[in-house]
């Protein structure tokens, strides 16, 4: 909230907030839409977003003057209603499609594809209706006949896989009701545990599932939002018959890349090419005027005469462990205790745990193996795969103690797949060798060198 003498100038110029306003400074004057002040903003400063869309503070020191302004708004903010700030007119929410064009749907579950600035608090919140995220998109009209379908409104680190078995219920419905393909928009912090659930919910898939998300909110001018939802329409209605992400390949907006879900990373907190591809080649890039030029060729193709099976199987007692110098085991049996059926070891390199050291994880592990407790290793470098037999340590490990070395499987593909495995057995070799099948991509024969930091 702004001052009280701010407030007190307001009243008497009967000015209220999203009122079009010219500020005179000394020789200077602006104008602009009076924005509220954010929490943290200074209350004696008043923002105003100017024309060019970019927020503006000044202070109110003696001698500034604030007037209603005289000049006409800009087309773009003349409604038939009182413009609300931070909202879109009910207008502008009518999307129209053509009805010739392939059909597909668009899942929308929230995240910053779907968020926009929030003039109280100056941060980033979801939108009010999903439809805000497609009115500035004229070219989807062109590509596909999209219709929506908002199964909930979430943020990525609030979901569980309760939230996954949800959206591929949707996904799988849409799919059998002859569509196209699907998009699903995203929250992108969790975004890869999401892909790889889907890669295996969704059983005998030919029809592509995008998963996409945006770095930058869609009111924001460095927004990838736009370029990431056209380049993910292409991907739906193409021939690769993949669950997978969809995101900026570069900091530029030359080009997306289109990476399988179960081999596919967050990698960075705020680049808008965050997501990269580990272990594997990306499946295509994609332009967003539609074209696709195929990387990985080993994907499967579209096939519209099939249909999706669900199997939501899943045990969500499911933990992932990181091993580290010095770590301490018993958080194993707190777990145990607490009913956890399985895990995952983030382990070193090769998958090393700390085995001689004076708090070595062997025995503890050992004894949960013998009583069916799995566990998973995968490795904390990401690229490569564990191997149980270079060193005394790894034989130790896997040997002995009975932990499964998850190949090249990132660590949040295993833990998704190991809930996944143990909501369908609990018998130690039948998990063990689900584990080291391989279903959705989530493991490769061989380990490309071009793969490598792609």
């Amino acid at each position: 909230m702004y001052s009280k003498g701010i407030q007190s100038v307001l009243k008497r110029k009967r000015i209220r907030i999203a009122d079009r306003v010219r500020i005179q400074k000394g020789k200077k004057s602006y104008e602009g839409l009076l924005m509220p002040k954010t929490d943290a903003g200074d209350p004696e400063s008043v923002v105003i977003k100017l024309d060019s869309g970019y927020n503006i503070g000044l202070k109110f020191e003696k001698g500034t003057k604030i007037e209603k302004s005289k000049t006409p708004e800009p087309e773009a903010l003349i409604e038939e209603e009182r413009y609300e700030l931070g909202k879109i007119s009910k207008k502008l929410l009518k999307v129209t499609f053509d009805n010739t064009k392939p059909p597909i749907t668009l899942i929308a579950t929230g995240g910053t594809i779907a968020s926009r600035v929030n003039y109280r608090t100056g941060g980033v919140t979801g939108v009010s209706n999903p439809k805000e995220i497609l009115h500035n998109i004229p070219e989807l009209s062109t590509i596909a006949n999209m219709k929506m379908s908002v199964p909930f409104t979430k943020m990525s680190e609030d979901m569980d896989y309760r939230d996954w078995q949800e959206i591929a219920r949707h996904t799988a419905r849409r799919l059998n009701s002859g569509d196209r393909g699907v998009i699903i928009t995203h929250g992108t912090d969790f975004l890869h545990f999401t892909s790889a659930a889907l890669s295996f919910f969704l059983q005998n898939l030919h029809k592509p599932v995008v998963l996409v998300g945006a770095q930058r909110s869609s009111d924001r001018g460095s927004s990838d939002a736009g370029m990431n939802l056209i380049c993910s329409t292409h991907a739906s209605v193409s021939d690769i018959a993949e669950v997978g992400i969809c995101m900026h390949g570069q900091l530029d907006d030359s080009y997306c890349l289109f990476i399988r879900g179960t081999k596919v990373r967050k990698m960075h907190t705020s680049r808008r090419d965050a997501f990269r591809p580990i272990n594997e080649l990306p499946l295509a890039k994609i332009w967003s005027n539609g074209k696709i030029e195929k990387i990985n060729r080993n994907f499967k193709r579209r096939n519209d005469k099939e249909r999706v099976k669900l199997d939501l199987k899943f045990e969500p007692k499911v933990a992932i462990l990181k091993a580290y110098p010095g770590s301490e085991p018993g958080i194993i049996d707190y777990l145990v205790g607490k009913g956890y059926k399985g895990f995952v070891i983030e382990a070193g390199a090769l998958g090393h745990v700390p085995t001689f050291a004076k708090k070595s994880w062997i025995d503890i592990v050992k004894k949960y193996t013998n009583k069916g407790i799995p566990f998973v290793t995968t490795s904390q470098t990401l690229y490569g795969r564990v191997n149980p037999n270079v060193y005394t340590n790894l034989r130790i490990l896997h040997h002995e103690a009975g932990a499964i070395p998850g190949e090249d499987m990132l660590p949040e593909t295993a833990y998704v797949k190991l809930g996944w495995v143990l909501g369908h057995t609990r018998k130690p070799e039948k998990v063990r060798e689900m584990i080291l099948t391989n279903y959705a991509g989530e493991i490769t024969k061989r380990s490309l060198p071009q793969s490598f930091l792609y």
